[in-house]
């Protein structure tokens, strides 16, 4: 707890969540797309009801007692488990007998719909497209399996936390008469369906149908995974374009689905397919575009959609190495064998958390109107900027959005086909924000980014202390509680592999240094990843303050300190914005509903927060320099920096100038933004919902008026928060290893001979990554920039009779052009 005097002399409380009784809020539903679901489900007493270990099962779980039952109550227990619902026994004879099925088959037998024959033979094809979706359910198979599958959860993880205040959200949920749930998932491990399968089972939320994605199966493993709920796409799709009819298949499946939906049986669907994360797949685009006709053909009156996040220390069978998937079809015999290695090793903690959950008939008549008037597209926006043929064009309302690849869902119109993208990176926004942070991650990210040189334990407990808080306070969980040194060590003994110890006895401290090669790295990197979206929006400012830095440096002398560099406004929403438009908001977990200038005044805010900016008072007498001159040099400029004539604008005006027209709920006093005793700065909380009281740090605004004409614009200087020393580089750091992907991708385009399928240029480019850096490339980040690329022009996609080809657009042929380019983001890039 700390407590400020305001100038009114009326003391002000700000709550620091820790790791006991109160925990941050996180995981609500978005307020712009779901205005109407976001008072649903959520129990105000939430962060007070506690966790629980979903796979610590005792005598009171069961309805015996006595020595005996504790011996086998975990038996017992998943023999007294409820199956709330089930697939109809008539299911086949519903799907043959449904309109759509019987329209297909009479235009396929082209008018002898009356023929017995031909009746017998499309009813027999019908009943075994139905066998390849799913299977009945086997209960038995399915206890047994649970209960096998209790004693592996046991025996790999310490605990598999569960929070009771989000399990009683969804619980209420699952009672809304005739709307049935939609589990959407984040993917970290192969273990994720069997894990979340038994989750939900166990809670009482019945058994989940849950959507296998691309990963090929063996007829032995896709017949168990069916009798134990797996459903799979027919054969053929997901992996061909698709239109309106897919014919008898695709009938067939959109039948069964409406009909799981009907049965209230929760669906669980995967966003993404490991090892590429923070991408929408295309068997979850398939699966989408299915429950959303469902809902758009009245086949049920709502779906509810629940994000899910899941948080490992280490994910078993995950590897940043692994190949594209799908390679080999996956057998029973790998999986059993795969299991009796992964017992030998300790994995640490899992968390599962479930997000708020929302309407998707609201969600969609929201979207829907909003999309009807599309941005420009990035090409005539970002491209013109950086080959210097125009002046910046940026549109900060471009739909941040992937478009559908090929292997979208059939059938859908254009703004169905967005709405379906946007629904799914939506959620899987949401399951990332609402994922909790481990131990692993925080450990990680330090060692990688902060102390690559190494670093005493206990300076890494320091510096663990202050990044959990930061985490804390930027409103997002951690999936840990105990003791700081305890913290330390797990996580330091999980990464053991990758460290090198040295105990030094003189002083009484032990030096931790992570190994240099390229495998310790990539594992570093691979956890540290869980960090990115929790400081996304400040890594982004922080890399754009370093780009005005480099900007500003031709035009400066070397005669005065830092205090004297002003940053304008105008100037770092510029560069916000084009960092912005080059990285996907799905990259960068990010939700795509915000307009990108909105995002832009929100990164401006969170730098303020955090102490990295202050604001440059209006006729304020010139203080000492605030951040010291090494963070200068490691940012290659040249020390000390200069005076204030090569800045761009001079002046501003106090906090709460110019504006958002947002509405506050209550007003702080910051210290952060004000080191000077004498000096009040006064900000604005506008989280809109009623427990803003208890959020210190959550989005702040710091304008009263949406004037552009009579408020002067707001300067900033440079600041080094306290207690957190080196935050600025930081913050650069987390981004650099996507912004060092897009620049070797750059330089790849000069390599392969043009056209060429993307599969051949994905393989290639990440070889070119493997050979050009001392880490294993990272699948996603080279996807992402391909995908960049795409949009901005750099490479064009054509149509040929052999698939589509991708061509180098003519002005990348000049290396003056990919100088350019390649020089654009190496200004956002910190060393």
């Amino acid at each position: 707890m700390k407590t400020w005097v305001s100038d009114s002399g009326q003391k002000l409380e700000i709550f620091i969540p820790f790791l006991g009784k109160y925990r941050p809020l996180s995981g609500r539903c978005c307020q712009t797309c779901t205005p109407k679901s976001w008072g649903g489900f959520y129990p105000q007493q939430l962060p007070s009801l506690g966790f629980r270990d979903a796979a610590r099962v005792t005598e009171e779980d069961t309805r015996y007692r006595g020595w005996l039952v504790r011996r086998v109550c975990g038996f017992l227990a998943v023999w007294g488990w409820k199956v709330p619902a089930d697939t109809p026994r008539d299911l086949p004879a519903r799907i043959c007998c449904s309109k759509r099925v019987q329209d297909v088959a009479t235009g396929r037998s082209r008018g002898s719909s009356g023929d017995s024959e031909s009746h017998r033979r499309w009813k027999e094809e019908t009943l075994k497209i139905l066998a390849e979706i799913q299977a009945p359910l086997s209960l038995l198979l399915l206890r047994l399996c649970n209960w096998a599958l209790l004693k592996l959860l046991n025996r790999l993880f310490l605990n598999v936390q569960l929070h009771r205040g989000q399990l009683k959200m969804v619980l209420r949920a699952a009672k809304t008469p005739d709307v049935p749930l939609v589990f959407l998932s984040t993917h970290k491990s192969p273990l994720d369906g069997l894990l979340l399968s038994f989750v939900l089972f166990s809670q009482g939320l019945g058994v989940p149908r849950v959507a296998v994605g691309g990963q090929a199966c063996s007829s032995r493993l896709r017949a168990l995974l069916s009798r134990l709920g797996g459903i799979f796409l027919p054969s053929g799709m997901g992996q061909t374009p698709s239109n309106q009819d897919e014919g008898l298949p695709g009938a067939v499946l959109a039948v069964y689905i409406e009909e799981v939906l009907r049965s209230q049986q929760p669906l669980l669907i995967f966003l993404e397919e490991p090892p590429i994360t923070l991408h929408l797949s295309a068997p979850a685009r398939e699966w989408l575009a299915l429950v959303y006709r469902a809902v758009r053909d009245g086949a049920v009156p709502d779906v509810l959609l629940v994000p899910v996040g899941i948080a490992y220390d280490i994910a078993p069978g995950a590897s940043p190495r692994e190949g594209a998937h799908g390679a080999r079809p996956l057998g029973l015999g790998a999986c059993l064998w795969a299991a009796c290695r992964a017992v030998r090793r300790n994995f640490g903690c899992v968390r599962v958390d479930f997000a708020q959950p929302f309407s998707l008939q609201e969600f969609a008549a929201k979207n829907l109107v909003r999309q009807s008037r599309p941005g420009k597209p990035l090409e005539e926006l970002l491209l013109p900027t950086i080959l210097g043929t125009c002046p910046s064009q940026l549109d900060s309302k471009k739909a941040a959005i992937w478009s559908p690849g090929p292997a979208t869902a059939a059938g859908l119109e254009a703004e169905e086909e967005i709405l379906v993208t946007k629904l799914g990176l939506h959620c899987l926004s949401d399951g990332v924000s609402c994922s909790a942070v481990t131990a692993v991650a925080i450990t990680s990210v330090l060692l990688l980014h902060k102390h690559r040189e190494g670093v005493f334990l206990s300076r890494l407990m320091q510096d663990f202390a202050w990044l959990l808080e930061e985490i804390l306070l930027g409103q997002h969980d951690v999936a840990f509680s105990g003791q700081l040194r305890t913290l330390v060590q797990h996580s330091l003994i999980l990464l053991r592999a990758h460290l090198t110890f040295y105990h030094l006895s003189p002083i009484g401290d032990i030096f931790v240094v992570p190994e240099v090669s390229a495998e310790a790295l990539s594992e570093l990197g691979h956890h540290s990843a869980a960090i990115l979206p929790v400081f996304a929006s400040e890594a982004v400012g922080a890399c754009a303050i370093r780009a005005l830095l480099v900007e500003m440096l031709p035009f400066l002398g070397a005669t005065v300190g830092l205090s004297s560099i002003v940053l304008s406004q105008d100037e770092l929403h510029r560069k916000t914005l084009e960092l912005l438009q080059l990285l996907p908001l799905n990259l960068l977990g990010l939700q795509p509903c915000q307009p990108l200038n909105y995002r832009s005044q929100d990164i401006v805010d969170k730098l303020l927060l955090c102490g990295v900016l202050e604001v440059e008072e209006v006729g304020a007498p010139p203080g000492p320099p605030s951040l010291c001159w090494g963070w200068v040099a490691q940012l290659s400029l040249r020390p000390p920096l200069l005076a204030g004539k090569g800045t761009r604008e001079h002046g501003g005006v106090p906090v709460g100038g110019q504006g958002a027209g947002r509405v506050a709920s209550k007003v702080l006093w910051h210290p952060a933004l004000s080191p000077q005793p004498e000096s009040k700065h006064w900000v604005c909380d506008l989280a809109p919902q009623p427990w803003g009281k208890d959020r210190p740090r959550a989005g702040m605004d710091f304008s009263d008026s949406d004037s552009e004409s009579d408020v002067p614009k707001r300067c900033f200087k440079l600041s080094e928060p306290q207690g957190s020393p080196g935050f600025l580089l930081f913050l650069c750091r987390l981004l650099s290893p996507v912004l060092r992907t897009y620049a070797r991708a750059v330089a790849f385009l000069d390599r392969p001979s043009w056209p060429q399928s993307e599969a051949a240029y994905m393989e290639a480019l990440l070889q070119f990554l493997a050979e050009d850096g001392v880490e294993y490339p990272n699948r996603s980040l080279a996807l992402s920039s391909l995908q960049t690329f795409k949009e901005m022009g750099v490479l064009e996609e054509v149509q040929t009779p052999a698939g589509p080809l991708l061509h180098l657009a003519q002005p990348f042929h000049s290396s003056v052009s990919r100088g350019k380019l390649e020089a654009f983001i190496q200004q956002f890039t910190q060393p």
